[in-house]
């Protein structure tokens, strides 16, 4: 049985659809929702804003892939003018530089960084307490979490060692997301990928799925929990709020503005692609981290706190605002003495396979849900008694070799 069927459309399905189908599998792509992309959604114009602040990471597994395709197209990095726009907010002002132990802390190695302590309580042994603060603070950038100093070190490590690198290694893609699924959905169908929309898996479609071949299940934790009965497939995950925010073009505006004071952050996203919004308008996204008690309110609140700070003049000149709660949908979070590779399995048995972006894989953020789709489609060909024909060019791509078999993965909305 050849036939390998994947569900969902998102970054981790169309990846494992691709890989699939480059090693001679029959696929065929099913996505519930209209239109593909996942949480890697762009609206429609005139506001182009992606489901919450995302960003390609330069050295990064996701980025050789696509670009050893011609599927990057298009990316543009932070403008050097605009990075001397960076706010850091402490002590409630506004700041044109982070602390110095922030810095220092973030040269670390992530592998100088335990895996079995929290990072706050490690951290502040490096730097003291209040550059720790500051670092994890900033660190949720990539976390989406409330608490981030509660985390494993090694994780929070990661996450700051690559998001305060220089060059930074953020790009993003020209016209949102939506340009980057359409290449991959196009390079789907020229291998032969059958993509069928508003097709919707439930359990009784699963088995029948099942019956002609392996079955990649590239959707939430939670979906996958439902369709397989099976209570173990939890993580944790975090809790913001999104908010996107149109406002006419003032000089002087910030760049970013980084919350160090709490978890926070906000960024001018036409700053590097002015297509984003209608001439005369700038495009804001932010995201702010609440915990499993708080109202969405708090978040909101935290946000206008740093508009405040380095969008003078803001309420006058709003054009447009969104507002969102993301529940248990950014991505996981490792607690002290967990890894990636204590998340739900890849294998699931029975010829199912799992990904996503809160299961057994490295990477930050997007990332996990590229490495475990591609991890996924490489063991359902082997199962489907096929040879991965593109399997040398994948350990090249250092997405490591781990099929996630452990006990027991943008800011992206569904």
């Amino acid at each position: 049985m050849d036939h390998i069927h994947v569900v969902g459309g998102g970054l981790a399905g169309l990846t494992a659809a691709i890989t699939a189908a480059e090693s001679g599998a029959r696929v065929t792509l099913h996505e519930g929702h209209r239109t593909l992309g996942g949480r890697a959604r762009t609206a429609d114009g005139p506001y182009r804003a992606n489901e919450g602040p995302h960003a390609l990471y330069r050295r990064g597994p996701h980025w050789t892939w696509l670009a050893r395709r011609g599927l990057l197209g298009a990316v543009v990095p932070v403008p050097p003018l605009e990075g001397l726009r960076f706010r850091f907010r402490r002590a409630g002002a506004a700041r044109r530089t982070p602390p110095v132990a922030l810095l220092r802390l973030a040269r670390k190695a992530p592998r100088t960084a335990p895996v079995d302590r929290a990072f706050l309580e490690w951290a502040a042994g490096q730097v003291g307490e209040e550059g720790a603060r500051a670092a994890a603070n900033f660190a949720a950038t990539a976390l989406f979490h409330h608490d981030p100093g509660a985390l494993s070190a090694r994780f929070v490590q990661e996450r700051l060692h690559r998001l305060a690198a220089f060059p930074p290694e953020a790009r993003y893609p020209v016209g949102g997301w939506a340009p980057l699924v359409e290449r991959m959905a196009g390079h789907a169908r020229g291998l032969g990928v059958g993509i069928e929309t508003a097709a919707r898996v439930d359990t009784r479609t699963l088995g029948e799925l099942t019956r002609t071949g392996p079955v990649v299940l590239a959707t939430s934790l939670a979906a996958a929990r439902a369709l397989l009965d099976d209570a173990s497939l939890t993580w944790e995950s975090g809790r913001t709020v999104l908010l996107d925010l149109a406002v006419r073009t003032r000089r002087g505006d910030a760049f970013v503005v980084s919350d160090l004071d709490a978890p926070g952050w906000l960024e001018r996203f036409t700053a590097q692609d002015p297509g984003l919004a209608p001439a005369g308008e700038q495009l804001l996204q932010g995201q702010f981290p609440i915990g499993p008690d708080a109202r969405r309110a708090e978040g909101t609140a935290r946000a206008e706190e740093l508009l405040d700070l380095g969008f003078p003049g803001w309420r006058e000149r709003t054009t447009w605002r969104v507002e969102a709660l993301a529940d248990g949908r950014t991505g996981a979070v490792d607690r002290p003495g967990t890894t990636w590779r204590d998340r739900p399995s890849v294998v699931r048995g029975d010829g199912i396979f799992l990904a996503g972006d809160q299961v057994a894989a490295p990477g930050l953020l997007s990332e996990v849900s590229f490495t475990s789709g591609l991890e996924a489609a490489v063991l359902a060909v082997k199962a489907a008694g096929l040879s991965v024909k593109a399997a040398g060019q994948r350990s090249r791509t250092g997405t490591g070799t781990g099929t996630g078999t452990g006990t027991g993965v943008d800011l992206k909305r569904t």
